[in-house]
């Protein structure tokens, strides 16, 4: 699978995902994964930044609420096109791109920094992906990405549950087989029936890596890890929202920040 057959898969996914994930429908990124992703970055007032793999936009506008001057891209057309209706609708100075992250359209050291949010994984190639993330940064620069962890959602995981539904634990196998395009198909948990019945489910292309796999990319790229993040949720909020649950057991996402060195 290439870059060709990842950006089909997105543009079959985008209408129903930017309709779905609007409506509120994709908990975990909303509740959890963004929230924390943005609470741990650093302050990017007047900064110029780079959101890779930006699909309807919404974590883009943000970044650019939090200061960011952003340009953003992602490789389904329809995802451009919904977020450039939202910046016009609600203008924040965002310019929106159609762009392959593995192969940026922009010079070397354009960008103060660049962020991810759970594109990378998706990525045929996430070594070039990290790599030219490097590369349009400038000296000082970080990226600053969220994915899938490695090592708690694998190619192979299964939430296990007590009668009364209580998360009780994680069933994690397959972590060393590497996947080059194994489609998954899934829909948000969060939607209705009635709403999930009404389209076809998400093929979502997975290219899993181990966790030394990816920080060798990332040594690779040049870059060197300044943070790394696993989300979670206490107890109490275990209980309130119990589909949250499992992140109380173990982190179903990473977050990893990584800075490019300041030249000599």
């Amino acid at each position: 699978m290439d870059s060709t057959d990842v950006a089909a898969c997105w543009e079959a996914n985008a209408e129903t995902w930017t309709r779905h994930a609007r409506a509120g429908y994709d908990l975990y990124r909303d509740a959890q994964n963004t929230p924390v992703f943005l609470a741990n970055l650093p302050d990017i007032a007047g900064l110029k930044g780079l959101d890779i793999g930006c699909g309807e936009g919404s974590n883009t506008r943000k970044l650019a609420e939090a200061g960011g001057r952003m340009i953003a891209v992602d490789i389904a057309p329809t995802f451009i096109r919904h977020a450039q209706e939202a910046e016009a609708a609600a203008p924040l100075g965002i310019d929106y791109r159609f762009g392959d992250g593995t192969a940026l359209p922009f010079p070397d050291g354009s960008f103060d920094f660049a962020t991810a949010f759970m594109s990378l994984m998706d990525m045929h190639r996430q070594d070039l992906g990290i790599a030219e993330a490097a590369r349009v940064l400038k000296p000082g620069g970080f990226l600053q990405f969220s994915i899938l962890h490695p090592c708690f959602a694998p190619p192979n995981r299964k939430v296990v549950r007590a009668a009364d539904g209580t998360v009780t634990g994680l069933l994690i196998t397959e972590y060393f087989n590497n996947t080059n395009g194994a489609i998954e198909t899934w829909r948000f948990g969060a939607a209705p029936e009635h709403e999930k019945a009404k389209v076809e489910p998400f093929r979502v292309p997975r290219f899993h890596r181990t966790l030394s796999e990816w920080v060798a990319m990332i040594v690779a790229a040049g870059l060197t890890i300044e943070q790394m993040v696993e989300p979670s949720v206490d107890a109490e909020t275990a209980r309130a929202i119990p589909y949250l649950a499992d992140t109380h057991i173990a982190p179903l996402f990473l977050h990893i920040r990584a800075r490019k060195a300041t030249a000599a």
